[in-house]
């Protein structure tokens, strides 16, 4: 159970600092963006024309990010995330699979929290 404990902590930290680290250099403009092609270049030029998406996404990815360093509303921020990691996911997939040996872990690390944390969304998932 110790060992559950301390999986959780090291699962939870590291991706918080994936989210924050990740919503930093957006907003920041730390790193250039690569340049995409083909379907996923129509794909992220619509996003990005949208001005809805992207910086919606990382205020979630920053403040989730935060949750899980801080250890503070973790049942909330893999709620919150959840979507946004499948989409990443599912992108990563089907248009960019050059991406995924990050995107996998940071996946599997997400449903781990999930697993960890079930018994906060049992509540959840009653049908009244």
């Amino acid at each position: 159970m110790e060992n559950m404990k301390i999986a959780v902590i090291i699962v939870r930290i590291l991706i918080g600092l994936m989210f924050i680290l990740s919503a930093g250099t957006y907003f920041l403009n730390l790193v250039p963006q690569a340049e995409l092609t083909g379907n996923a270049k129509t794909f992220m030029e619509g996003i990005v024309a949208s001005g809805y998406i992207m910086p919606v996404a990382k205020v979630f990815e920053f403040l989730c990010g935060l949750a899980f360093v801080s250890g503070r509303f973790v049942s909330l921020a893999v709620v919150l995330i959840f979507p946004i990691a499948l989409n990443i996911l599912l992108i990563n997939t089907l248009l960019m699979p050059s991406g995924l040996p990050i995107v996998i872990p940071l996946f599997l690390g997400i449903l781990f929290l999930a697993y960890a944390h079930r018994e906060n969304y049992k509540s959840l998932l009653v049908a009244k």
